[in-house]
């Protein structure tokens, strides 16, 4: 793995406990609540950043995503939270978060993501493959997190 893959990893870890950290330290009431203004709520957010990475490095690679379908459906982009989530899916939520940063390390040592189907965002960047994929999910992450602190500090 190159020091580049490495250092991206690091910052997506980073960015991961931060979430995770605010998504912890509330109820799940307070995860679940939306805020007036907002769309969603924190653990939409954090349910999202695990769905979009794995849609982003694994699926666009050929590659099967680890959560699972029903998981990356739920919480893909253009989805909404669709009622309270459980304390249980919450706990499953906030390990993935960690465990996935694990997971994907030695996953891309494992397995072939040469086979990437080029992907045009939404924010007008194109990724050509694994390395473009994990460098646009740490910015992807970051703004997640920027929107949690956001919901955070309106949350009762």
């Amino acid at each position: 793995m190159s020091k580049q893959t490495k250092d991206t990893l690091a910052l997506l870890l980073a960015a991961r406990k931060n979430i995770r950290g605010i998504f912890k330290a509330h109820s799940l009431e307070q995860v679940n609540e939306i805020p007036p203004g907002f769309n969603n709520n924190l653990v939409w957010n954090a349910g999202h950043v695990v769905a979009t990475m794995e849609l982003l490095v694994y699926a666009l690679a050929g590659q099967q995503t680890p959560s699972g379908r029903e998981f990356t459906d739920r919480y893909r982009k253009g989805t909404r939270p669709e009622g309270p989530v459980s304390q249980e899916a919450c706990d499953l939520i906030a390990a993935k978060l960690l465990e996935g940063v694990d997971l994907l390390a030695k996953d891309l040592e494992a397995k072939d993501f040469s086979n990437y189907k080029e992907y045009p965002t939404s924010f007008g960047v194109t990724i050509g493959g694994v390395d473009d994929a994990l460098g646009f999910n740490n910015m992807h992450e970051a703004m997640h997190l920027g929107t949690m602190i956001a919901l955070r500090n309106q949350l009762k």
